[in-house]
């Protein structure tokens, strides 16, 4: 009891150690890589697969088991010191100790070790697949609160510059350079903004909660993540093909499919052994003790059990010729599973060329994005300072001033999102070009 609450005051006191201060991508990736749940659960099937492997080393292992009998005879029966028939009460204990080992089973244990070895290996990569997968979706939802803290920032933005010019359009009114209706027209682009304000932060309460179910961080604990920066210049990257040709040999998917490959072909293996002979070697010991139980005059315990001791050892040879087509129908399905999971590699390597492909042209085409969106915030804000400035000297409308506010609101928006999807295009190639996902803190 002792240690379960410490455990849990140190995971307690290890999230409040990270809720400190900012957390920055990587540490969400690496929290949600040891904490996830789908994560465990392949930590979970690799260690059945681990037992698996266990008992097929076991099954090298000669079996050894002992024996005990009683037996109680009423009525006619055969004497075992006389070995005549005897009408008398008696009382039979027998003991013995066996042994077997497989000599030959056509390979089958074998096959069975090697597909078990290949299923430890599958589920190695299995894990490291699922804490890359579960790495992504949280790099993806990181980026996504970015997006929602960053609109929520140029929308209060927006609300303050339109409630300061609320109030300069009111002074204006008072004075009679502007009429009510601009005064009105400013009162519902200030409701307008309001409400936008309102709906960006429930969207971030939703990313925020998302994040924290990807990294199965408590719901209820703060988690306050760093503004991450971006780097613009598009670097010289290999080709897709290059990046394709490394990653099906270190991708985890890839290299899980060519282990399913693997196991399915000792699976299939150990299944024809069952056509060929199998061969086993048995040996044991074995003594009894006998009374008459309507008279005495029996040798005792210890004499009888070393007198009828006895020792055997045996060869057995045994040839299938027909279990009702079990085997066939096992060989068959077993023929079937390889033929499934080299279909499995198959889509697994074109799935990754293509989402390769996909990756380095959203790579080029998000960096030249966010250059033409970068070009057009500083378009849109010198037309919005411009509108605004005629707009005091009554040569502009409060019409024209909400719609240049709305524009450089929406080009700001739109630049902010360009750069966290140049940044998600960068590190989804960089994973398959072999980089780590996360530095390790």
């Amino acid at each position: 009891m002792k240690r379960t609450i410490i455990a849990i005051s140190a995971f307690a006191l290890g999230i409040q150690l990270y809720a400190a201060e900012p957390w920055t991508v990587d540490s969400c990736m690496q929290y949600a890589a040891c904490h996830s749940h789908t994560v465990r659960q392949q930590q979970y099937a690799l260690d059945n697969s681990r037992v698996a492997k266990t008992q097929a080393i076991g099954a090298f292992l000669p079996s050894v088991y002992g024996s005990v009998s009683g037996q109680m005879n009423f009525g006619r029966a055969i004497d075992p010191e006389t070995n005549t028939y005897t009408n008398v009460s008696t009382l039979y204990n027998g003991y013995g100790l066996q042994a077997s080992l497989d000599i030959f089973d056509g390979l089958q244990r074998y096959n069975e070790l090697r597909m078990a070895k290949a299923n430890v290996a599958m589920g190695l990569s299995a894990v490291q697949a699922e804490k890359d997968d579960v790495a992504l979706k949280v790099y993806k939802a990181y980026m996504d609160l970015v997006y929602c803290q960053g609109a929520v920032e140029q929308t209060l933005k927006k609300r303050d510059e339109s409630q300061a010019l609320l109030h300069q359009t009111e002074v204006m009114a008072e004075v009679g350079q502007k009429s009510d209706a601009d005064v009105a027209q400013m009162r519902a682009t200030l409701a307008a903004d309001e409400y936008e304000l309102t709906h960006m932060q429930s969207q971030t309460t939703k990313a925020m909660l998302a994040l924290k179910q990807l990294m199965n961080y408590p719901a209820d604990s703060a988690l306050t993540i760093h503004q991450p920066t971006f780097e613009q210049e598009l670097q010289p990257i290999d080709t897709p093909l290059q990046i394709a040709a490394y990653a099906a040999t270190s991708n985890p998917r890839i290299l899980k499919a060519q282990q399913g490959v693997e196991a399915a072909r000792y699976s299939l293996r150990a299944a024809r052994g069952a056509l060929l002979p199998s061969l086993s070697l048995s040996g044991g010991v074995s003594t009894s003790f006998y009374r008459n139980m309507d008279k005495g005059g029996h040798a005792s315990f210890s004499q009888q059990f070393k007198n009828n001791a006895g020792e055997y050892i045996g060869l057995s040879l045994s040839i299938p010729i027909f279990n009702r087509l079990a085997t066939s129908s096992t060989i068959r399905r077993r023929k079937i599973a390889l033929d499934q999971a080299r279909e499995n590699l198959e889509y697994e390597q074109s799935e990754l060329q293509r989402i390769i492909i996909e990756a380095a042209s959203d790579v080029e085409n998000s960096t030249k994005e966010v250059t033409k969106m970068q070009e057009q915030v500083e378009a849109d804000s010198l037309a919005a300072y411009l509108t605004t400035r005629k707009y005091e000297e009554g040569l502009a409308s409060s019409i024209d001033v909400k719609t240049a506010a709305v524009t450089l609101l929406q080009s700001r928006v739109k630049l902010l999102q360009s750069q966290l999807t140049m940044a998600y295009n960068k590190k989804l190639l960089a994973y398959y070009k072999g980089e780590k996902l996360w530095k390790t803190l």
